[in-house]
């Protein structure tokens, strides 16, 4: 009778269904722990690997001015020794990321510091044994910089990246803040007036590590900064309403900028 039993349950096994043994759960504890795949955690990105990039820098800047028209009393000044002083800036950026190309449009404000050195020319009429005289101009100028820069990525391996990039930058000049000292010109009352807005090209390169980064630039002037320097003379008086005419004195020059900043990724 048992036999038969067990025949029976024998023939209605194997007329189940596929699908009924599938329903029926299984026992995972005899499956070996290294066979179970469990879900991975997704991995941080790294700030330059986000679409958009919003940040802050700062840093110090060096300037030499390169100066193209420079004359007094219509006499050519041709050698000048530009002194370096050190200058400093703070500014924001956002940086639009497209894989290893990128767009970053800034907003800094600057102050930028240099003196140049020469020798004045001689008065009609001076003994040559006479040493020539030395005079200088100082210049602090306040400006904000509007550059917007296209940049590509050489290396971009994880969190490192080496970046060269370059672009227009626009300068505006803030006067009341600016100051041009001179000295040793024997006039008085010398005021120089600068152009408001000026054009700067920006070419850099930049090396980025996780949130940090380190930045190396060189900006080049397109154009002359100085409209005009006026003056009153110690041996003229001006009639009331009118100045002393100044064209006495021509001074042109271009502001070149090397900059180091230190940034980070907000």
């Amino acid at each position: 009778m048992k036999g038969w039993i067990y025949l029976l349950v024998w023939s209605i096994g194997l007329c189940l269904p596929a699908s009924v043994w599938a329903d029926i759960p299984m026992r995972t504890d005899t499956i070996p722990a290294s066979t179970i795949e469990l879900p991975q955690e997704k991995q941080p990105r790294h700030p330059h690997d986000q679409i958009i990039n919003f940040g802050a820098k700062g840093g110090f800047t060096a300037s030499l001015f390169l100066v193209s028209d420079f004359s007094i009393n219509g006499q050519e000044i041709k050698e000048v020794q530009n002194n370096y002083k050190i200058g400093y800036f703070a500014s924001v950026f956002m940086r639009i990321n497209l894989k290893r190309h990128f767009i970053q449009p800034e907003i800094s404000y600057s102050i930028n510091r240099c003196n140049i050195l020469f020798d004045k020319p001689k008065a009609e009429g001076t003994v040559e044994d006479i040493p020539l005289e030395q005079a200088s101009i100082t210049s602090s100028i306040h400006s904000i910089d509007i550059p917007v820069i296209y940049g590509y990525n050489i290396i971009k391996d994880g969190p490192y990246s080496l970046a060269v990039f370059g672009g227009p930058k626009i300068r505006c000049i803030w006067d009341r803040k600016s100051e041009v000292t001179f000295d040793n010109f024997n006039l008085e009352n010398m005021e120089e007036e600068l152009y408001p807005f000026n054009l700067n090209l920006t070419l850099g390169v930049a090396i980025t590590i996780s949130r940090i980064f380190f930045d190396f630039r060189y900006d080049i002037g397109l154009h002359n900064i100085s409209k005009k320097i006026t003056y009153t003379s110690p041996e003229l008086t001006p009639s009331p309403g009118e100045e002393i005419p100044d064209n006495e004195i021509r001074f042109h020059r271009k502001d070149n900028v090397l900059s180091f900043s230190f940034g980070v990724f907000f």
